[in-house]
């Protein structure tokens, strides 16, 4: 994943893990997340914006409003990274673990 940086640094902070958990039921209006919050208007625009970085959101503007909505296919390549770490890909079958082990090094 190109860009599972920018991906999890947005998920570091528990306001935008709080804002696409808002988005999972459809998209806002900028003005509607933010009214959500006790955040300034400043810090909320920051975080959409990292969210809209990390390509977590996309945007589409509507006259004078901004509408959020989830980017699932970005989701949808973490989860498939984050699988890659529990269960890397598999070596040839050699018959043991160890051998398995002595492939990858």
């Amino acid at each position: 994943m190109a860009t599972s940086n920018a991906v999890f640094r947005a998920l570091a902070d528990q306001t935008r893990r709080d804002i696409l958990r808002m988005l999972r039921s459809g998209p806002r209006t900028s003005g509607e997340i933010a009214d959500r919050f006790q955040s300034s208007w400043p810090t909320i625009s920051r975080h959409l914006a990292v969210l809209r970085e990390a390509g977590l959101v996309s945007t589409r503007r509507k006259a004078s409003e901004i509408h959020y909505e989830l980017n699932t296919s970005v989701f949808e390549d973490l989860v498939q990274h984050l699988m890659e770490w529990v269960k890397p890909p598999t070596a040839k079958r050699t018959g043991s673990r160890r051998a398995a082990r002595e492939q990858e090094a």
